[in-house]
């Protein structure tokens, strides 16, 4: 079983050998058991030390090991700013069913399909029933945040093997090198590449507990492959997929230290907080990671989720409100029923609301949570998500023209009907 250190940023040092970790210069003229040092940067070298993330890696081969020029890779459904669909978006409501599994053996980066993107985001889907076997992946473009919804993975990463089964999300800092396995016979779920780091959100009011604790995220112990043969190296650059030749595996990293890695976290750990009286709190209290940007109290992306949770204010509407948003969301649910669709919206679906594209309950939880006397409730089997960013998302042709796509999705609201009784009050 893999081996992970726990904390959120902080900074971790670990080796698969002893005595591969040089314990005073980081890039020692003579690195132990003959390794090459090597380091990963994901900020500016002058970065302010909080936002600064490097990792120095003691390596069997260095980096620089490629075989081949690469070979761009045409046939992909893979969209971001740099590789556009030329369709336009509509400003309305959007929602699609899930992705069924094809016959075809495909791996979870050959099975991508790109549904929306921004210029600081992207949201592809995955659907696969095979393994990498001898092909690895990075994406230059942003760091990849996985949301499982069906099937366990094993991450095989540059730092180490991270282990992640439904309900938990992994994330891979952009350019660690890494082959994922399918525990299991198939897999599925959401990607979130975003072009900025993810941090914890700040609790403000809330104090000093609740909603994610740096402690229950974890790293991987140091592990590593020393294999030569016919491997291929696939990357994601500028929105394209290349591929090169390289006659050894990557996972070649026999110690590392620092704040860049891949971590994974339990979902299930969420610590919500939620009104306990009355009214209606805003979705931001389910904030798990945000990527800030530079407008103070926006975010390139928040990853809000909705887990199980007790409901008990009073005298108020308590499903999600109808409201418009100058955020844009994408959701995606990963079990069970999520409490303002309990119709269409199943696990494994999305939705897409754009900046002002009204959306709320449909007229089945209106009518049923304007009525129901206000007990307090256990809403037990449900995980909803959302990627919500400042920008508007940009749908790609596949989700504008896919099967997937519920054309019929704005009936849901039709049947709404007004009850405004118009009383002359006399004056």
């Amino acid at each position: 079983m893999p081996v992970y250190h726990s904390g959120f940023h902080s900074y971790v040092e670990t080796e698969a050998l002893n005595g591969a970790l040089p314990k005073e210069q980081n890039s020692p003229q003579h690195p132990n058991l003959g390794l090459f040092a090597e380091q990963v940067n994901n900020s500016a070298f002058t970065a302010p030390r909080s936002e600064n993330f490097k990792a120095w890696q003691y390596r069997i081969r260095p980096s620089v090991l490629h075989c081949s020029e690469p070979e761009l890779i045409t046939q992909h459904l893979i969209r971001d700013i740099h590789h556009k669909d030329s369709v336009l978006t509509p400003p309305t409501q959007m929602r699609w069913n899930a992705r069924e599994i094809t016959e075809e053996k495909v791996d979870v980066i050959s099975s991508l399909v790109t549904m929306v993107y921004n210029s600081v985001a992207a949201v592809h889907l995955y659907a696969a029933n095979s393994s990498m076997d001898k092909s690895y992946f990075y994406s230059a473009d942003g760091d990849w945040l996985y949301v499982l919804e069906e099937g366990a993975l094993r991450f095989k990463t540059e730092m180490g093997i991270i282990e992640a089964s439904v309900g938990e999300i992994v994330v891979i800092p952009r350019g660690i090198r890494y082959q994922i396995e399918l525990l299991e016979d198939v897999a599925r779920g959401y990607i979130c590449e975003s072009q900025q780091a993810f941090y914890l959100p700040e609790r403000g009011p809330i104090g000093a507990n609740g909603l994610a604790e740096e402690r229950h995220f974890l790293a991987p112990d140091a592990s590593f492959e020393n294999k030569e043969g016919d491997f291929s190296l696939y990357a994601k650059f500028q929105g394209q997929l290349w591929k090169m030749k390289i006659p050894y595996s990557p996972l070649d990293v026999v110690a590392w230290h620092g704040n860049l890695y891949p971590y994974k976290y339990n979902l299930k750990l969420f610590s919500p907080v939620n009104a306990v009286l009355k009214d209606h709190s805003d979705p931001s209290i389910f904030t798990v990671l945000s990527a800030p940007s530079l407008s103070k109290g926006t975010a390139n992306i928040d990853f809000v989720i909705f887990p199980p949770r007790w409901v008990v204010a009073e005298g108020t509407f308590r499903p999600p409100y109808y409201h418009r948003n100058i955020m844009s969301e994408f959701m995606g649910l990963i079990q069970g029923q999520y409490d303002a669709k309990e119709e269409g919206f199943l696990k494994g679906c999305s939705s897409l609301h754009n900046p002002m594209s009204a959306h709320g309950p449909d007229m089945d939880v209106y009518t049923k949570a304007s009525n129901e006397e206000l007990k307090p409730v256990r809403y037990k089997d449900t995980l909803a998500f959302m990627f919500e960013s400042k920008e508007p998302w940009q749908v790609t042709n596949f989700a504008l023209n896919s099967v997937l796509r519920q054309k019929d999705y704005l009936t849901c609201w039709q049947s709404l009907e007004t009850s405004f009784k118009e009383v002359v009050v006399e004056k």
